[in-house]
């Protein structure tokens, strides 16, 4: 038979070791969500934010809820879109997408 005691001595550098072994696994995930996660969204935001200023009257734009338009009216914070029956007033930031309007072509 095996004799357990009743009281065993704590190992000294353990709890140490375990506190270490917990701030690197926090700084591993840190790096994880700002490489994988965080950057990218940033980086896509800034795209999405420079179609917007790069907008022009009559540009086709796609809104929330996919709402087909062209631009007709840019103002400071607000857009005026034209729809097939009619036109209507919304945020720039409702603009999901943005397709430049057609140049005409050349004369030859």
């Amino acid at each position: 038979m095996f004799l357990l005691a009743d009281n065993p001595a704590p190992v000294q550098g353990a709890s140490e070791q375990g506190l270490e072994q917990t701030l690197i696994m926090v700084a591993i995930a840190l790096v994880f969500f700002y490489f994988i996660l965080w950057r990218p969204e940033q980086k896509r935001r800034k795209a999405v934010e420079a179609k917007r200023q790069a907008l022009k009257k009559g540009d086709k734009v796609v809104l929330v809820g996919g709402i087909l338009g062209e631009v007709i009216k840019i103002q400071q914070d607000t857009i005026t879109v034209a729809l097939t029956d009619g036109k209507m007033e919304v945020l720039k930031g409702a603009i999901q997408d943005i397709q430049p309007s057609a140049e005409p072509p050349a004369a030859s």
